[in-house]
């Protein structure tokens, strides 16, 4: 019996001054290769495997990479109905695209056998994330198993912290960074770039990007020498490609008509009904009824593409024409408007070209934040963006079955654009939710949902630091030559070699991302796609610009007001209730919502600024202290013989003994204050138990605090106070003193003075008391 550790082989490499250890050899044998990765206490598993044989009519490469996000890594237990983790969440499905995007182009093209690569997060230490390692992973699994593989690659993330660049940074280093830059390469060159940026300048983001390719070098060394070490022989395979016999014969048909077909249209539905009706022909002619005529027909449209693409490509880099006649430089016609749907909260048209965006802003309370459970310390997401994208808006009928993982990354995309620009919380308490929906397709409707996200959100009111542009930049390059192209459509980004998106704002980038289909790029040709994107995007900032100069001032009518106060922490409680019973109750009565903090923040939101602001008035009169000598307006709320209960802050009431009700005196207290009524009063004492005595005769008179107490008579002299049923201080034998609320029992009782307000009944029955006897 082996201990299951006598295969296993350990290399290490360092990066950002943190070691790096990736594993083979014990885990998940019967996989095509099988690796750990490990930094820090985070550890993930990545495994590789090709299937022998290829799917009947497949004509496309079937890679898959997953990503399993498993909560015991950081030692939790799922918080779903079943315990257990389901679908994955979003950002799971982000971390599997970042780490599909750098591998898919260095497969073989003619590759149609199924590859599936399956990273699962073992443990998670909350300092070290776990997406660059899973590219890593990946591609040291795909190195050493038998799939065909032109790696490896690696991947590396860069942040800028007080300006200074730095590799490899930690969770708590990143909350501190003005850039999140992640870069996958090969030894070679930039095959993958995803980031996140607060106006970062052209000239840093291409130091950065040479920073993190110089940084991912060690991480490369250590895959070759796992390859030379424990790698497998490379399996053989059938090419899906089209014969060179048969690409040579289709090529001569169909050349020249290819060509004035493409000169000639520059209208894209035109230009590809033409060359549809060309292909039908070829492939009727070629195709004949004999058992082999599926396939031939397959290798005469596969041929046909393949000298279209040539074409187009030919006539951009040796001609600078594109398909549509554009320049290189040049944008598709630009339109922004804003304010299109009633009832929303905020929307925005933006159109360049077919390609057509329309964006819905939703505000709402703090309590409607993204609740998240995954494995980044990030556990709530005040502000949303979704992107949708229906087949109609590309004239196509398929079935519509949720949201598919290129839907969620480019509602993440833009997301990442506008975030930097988002209000922080303290200034602009709603969750904000974007929702952009593609109603037209031809190229770039990311950086299109990112323009109309900026417009619908200056329509709602949202204060956006600056407006946020964004372009999709493409690339065509034969080796020796090389043309920038501006406003990519459809079939330039089929047929290209880049697919570059960029936005950001007058000052600077928010957000970038770029996908190869080569093996890399240049230093050089990354800093002019940057440059001219730049120029792009203030060109399209001045259309949108020209919709809507700045956010709207008002939030629209049909948006909840909300405002923000802060409970002190020790009265949180008192305001809650027991059960949340009171906080509750002043929901109902004023139909708001009202959101407390640990801290006391509390949100208060409505449907209308006038019940928003009574409850808040309601809020801060039930955590206010009164103030002794403070004059209050306030409501009368019961009458008893003795006195009235003013409230006088809300939800806080005190008494105003009868002797203080009036300047005058008075027998009955009907016939001065009726329940309603409004009166103004001062508070002229608090006993330690809170209760609050007031007094209306100070405010007539003029009086102070101890002038008022000195002519309540309610207030007793000498003794304990039992509040509302009154004191019983004093020798019951002799003397008394001043009355509670319903009088004092002090004093003899066989000579108690039962004068006051109500008269006295002579000087032998004894001394002055409060209302009902002293």
């Amino acid at each position: 019996m082996t201990n299951g550790t006598q295969n296993v082989q350990r290399f290490t490499a360092t990066l950002g001054g943190k070691e790096i250890t990736i594993e083979t050899g014990k885990f998940a044998m019967q996989a095509g290769a099988a690796v750990t990765v490990r930094m820090g206490d985070t550890m993930i598993l990545a495994t590789a495997t090709m299937s022998n044989t290829i799917r009947p009519g497949i004509d496309f490469f079937p890679l898959s990479v997953e990503y399993e996000e498993r909560l015991y890594a950081a030692g939790r237990i799922p918080g779903s109905f079943f315990r257990r983790e389901g679908r994955p969440a979003e950002q799971a499905i982000l971390t599997a695209r970042v780490t599909d995007r750098p591998l898919r182009p260095l497969f073989p093209k003619d590759l149609r056998n199924e590859v599936q690569i399956i990273i699962t997060a073992l443990s998670h230490d909350a300092e070290h994330p776990v997406d660059m390692l899973c590219i890593v992973g990946a591609s040291a699994a795909l190195t050493i198993s038998n799939t065909p593989f032109n790696g490896p690659v690696a991947g590396v993330r860069v942040g800028m912290i007080n300006g200074e660049l730095v590799v490899n940074p930690t969770f708590q280093q990143m909350e501190e960074s003005a850039l999140d830059l992640r870069v996958a390469g090969t030894k070679d060159a930039i095959n993958m770039v995803e980031c996140g940026a607060e106006e970062v300048d052209e000239a840093t983001m291409v130091k950065a990007l040479r920073l993190a390719h110089e940084s991912m070098q060690d991480l490369i060394r250590i895959q070759e020498e796992m390859r030379a070490a424990v790698g497998k022989p490379k399996a053989s395979y059938t090419p899906a490609k089209s014969s060179d016999e048969m690409t040579a014969k289709v090529r001569q048909r169909v050349s020249s008509q290819v060509t004035n077909i493409i000169s000639q249209y520059t209208d894209r539905d035109e230009r590809e009904a033409a060359l549809d009706e060309v292909r039908d022909l070829v492939v009727a002619e070629y195709s004949t009824e004999d058992p082999e005529a599926l396939s031939v027909a397959a290798d005469v449209k596969s041929a046909y593409e393949e000298i279209v693409a040539e074409e187009v490509r030919r006539r951009i880099l040796y001609e600078g024409i594109r398909p549509d006649g554009r320049k290189n430089d040049e944008i598709r016609p630009l339109s922004a408007e804003v304010g299109v749907i009633p009832r929303v909260h905020g929307s925005g048209l933006f159109q360049r070209g077919l390609t057509q965006v329309l964006s819905v802003v939703t505000l709402g309370t703090p309590r409607d934040v993204q609740q998240l459970d995954g494995l980044d310390p990030e556990d709530t997401k005040r502000y949303m963006h979704h992107y949708n994208m229906p087949p109609f808006s590309s004239g196509e009928t398929t079935p519509l079955r949720g949201p598919k993982r290129r839907e969620i990354g480019h509602g993440a995309l833009a997301e990442t654009a506008l975030r930097p620009m988002i209000p922080p919380e303290e200034e602009f308490p709603y969750t904000i939710r974007v929702v952009s929906e593609v109603l037209s397709s031809n190229g770039s409707t990311s950086m299109g949902s990112v323009c109309g996200s900026t417009l619908s959100l200056m329509d709602a009111g949202v204060p956006l630091k600056r407006p946020v542009g964004g372009i999709a930049m493409g690339l065509i390059t034969d080796g020796d030559k090389y043309a920038v192209l501006t406003d990519i459509q459809g079939l330039e980004d089929h047929i290209g070699d880049m697919d570059f998106k960029v936005a950001g704002t007058e000052k600077g980038i928010t957000a970038l991302q770029m996908d190869l289909k080569i093996n890399g790029v240049s230093d050089q040709l990354m800093a002019e796609a940057l440059e001219q994107a730049r120029i792009a995007r203030m060109k399209i900032l001045e259309v949108m610009l020209a919709a809507i100069s700045e956010p709207r001032k008002q939030l629209s009518a049909n948006a909840p007001r909300m405002e923000v106060i802060n409970v002190p922490a020790d009265k949180i409680g008192m305001v809650i209730g027991p059960g949340g019973k009171t906080i509750r109750g002043l929901q109902e009565k004023y139909n708001v919502k009202i959101d407390i903090s640990e801290d006391g923040t509390t949100y208060v939101s409505g449907a209308d600024g006038t019940s928003t602001d009574r409850a808040i008035e309601v809020l801060l009169g039930m955590t206010e202290d009164a103030e002794i000598g403070r004059i209050y307006t306030g409501k009368v709320t019961r009458i008893e013989p003795y006195g009235a209960f003013v409230e006088f802050l809300p939800g806080r009431d005190g008494l105003v003994h009868i002797s203080q009700l009036s300047d005058h005196r008075i027998e009955n207290i009907e016939d001065e204050v009726a329940i309603g009524d409004e009166l103004m009063v001062m508070v002229t004492d608090i006993d330690p138990g809170g209760k609050v005595r007031l007094s209306r005769q100070a405010v007539l008179e003029d009086w102070t605090p101890e002038e008022a107490r000195s002519h309540d008579r309610g207030i007793r002299s000498g003794g304990g106070d039992r509040g509302d049923r009154g004191d019983r201080g004093g020798d019951r034998r002799g003397g008394g003193g001043g009355g509670g609320y319903r009088g004092d029992r002090g004093g003899d009782r066989r000579g108690g003075d039962r004068g006051g307000d109500r008269g006295d009944r002579g000087p032998n029955r004894g001394g002055g008391g409060g209302y009902r006897g002293g």
